[in-house]
């Protein structure tokens, strides 16, 4: 098969179900945004893998990874694929939520916001946050422009709060200084 067709010269691309949109279409955008945030998990979980006491965080991250894919799929879907993808299962969304209070157990609560930095990997907790927040957005925008199933938004807002615990699990993993917003 090759890697390129050029049916996409002309500025479109194809949906899930054959529907043939702008390149620029929300549709587009939003699932674009997942797959960025799929490669900056993908890059944290390979950041992580070297570090003592984190794999069971890289094997999180790389189911999440592959919960992204069927995210995207999701989201692009068009006229004529509304039954080729099924919705993102309440159990996955359940796990992250587990995971998420496993995590905060292990973590003292704070009462401010938390600042980036300290340990390149804390910090790549944070892009992939602000990515997951903007993929969120961007899929919130393409499905109340067409009716779409509201799993992958759903997925989307659960793993912001993920990826933020994870930063800070990270940060006391790995004994850096969390900084704290102090206006």
């Amino acid at each position: 098969m090759k890697i390129y067709t050029r049916t996409g010269d002309d500025g479109t691309t194809s949906l899930i179900g054959g529907e043939r949109v702008k390149k620029y279409d929300l549709r587009v955008e939003a699932y674009g945004t997942v797959d960025e945030l799929t490669s900056f998990i993908a890059l944290l979980a390979d950041r992580i893998a070297t570090e003592q006491n984190t794999q069971e965080l890289v094997e999180e991250l790389r189911t999440i990874e592959c919960r992204l894919m069927s995210v995207a799929a999701l989201l692009a879907v068009g006229r004529g694929g509304e039954d080729k993808v099924k919705p993102i299962d309440e159990e996955h969304i359940a796990q992250l939520e587990r995971s998420i209070d496993r995590m905060q157990a292990e973590i003292k609560p704070i009462t401010k916001f938390t600042i980036p930095g300290g340990h390149v990997a804390c910090s790549l907790c944070h892009v992939c946050r602000t990515v997951c927040r903007r993929a969120e957005r961007a899929a919130l925008r393409a499905t109340d422009e067409v009716a779409a199933n509201s799993s992958a938004t759903k997925y989307l807002n659960r793993l912001s709060d993920y990826l933020y615990t994870l930063g800070r699990v990270l940060t006391e993993r790995f004994k850096v200084e969390e900084v704290l917003w102090i206006p």
